[in-house]
């Protein structure tokens, strides 16, 4: 177990000191990197975790059928940080504000799926032809 202790000293208006704890198990990280480690590490399972939010649910078997949909579901994901980035946030003094509550993914996925339903329309029912 680790605690990191981190200082403000003003920044986004806040000061005092940020204790943080991290827990390593059979793990080789110096002291001085475990932030970092852990950071990139948060950005990964962040990543995964909204990709399996848009994930196309199958049952195939065929491995490049399921490669293109994972492939999908990251580009949908970085379309969206990409829309929230340049769209939905601006700059100011201290940072970037990215207001993520007004453009969600869910919605967004909606509305693609509205799109694509309305341009290729959900087939309901299949008519066979009369056998005489």
């Amino acid at each position: 177990m680790r605690v990191i202790c981190s200082y403000y000293r003003g920044l986004k208006d806040k000061h005092g000191i940020q204790y943080t704890v991290y827990v390593l198990h059979r793990m080789k990280v110096a002291l001085h990197q475990t932030h970092r480690h852990y950071r990139n590490r948060f950005g990964i399972e962040t990543s995964y975790r909204l990709k399996n939010q848009c994930r196309i649910r199958t049952t195939s078997k065929n491995p490049v059928t399921r490669l293109l949909f994972v492939a999908l579901a990251f580009v949908l994901v970085n379309l969206w940080v990409y829309l929230l980035w340049f769209f939905i946030s601006w700059t100011q003094r201290g940072g970037r504000v990215v207001y993520r509550e007004l453009f969600a993914l869910k919605p967004m996925l909606e509305f693609l799926s509205h799109a694509v339903e309305r341009h290729f329309p959900v087939i309901t029912a299949i008519y066979l032809p009369a056998l005489e």
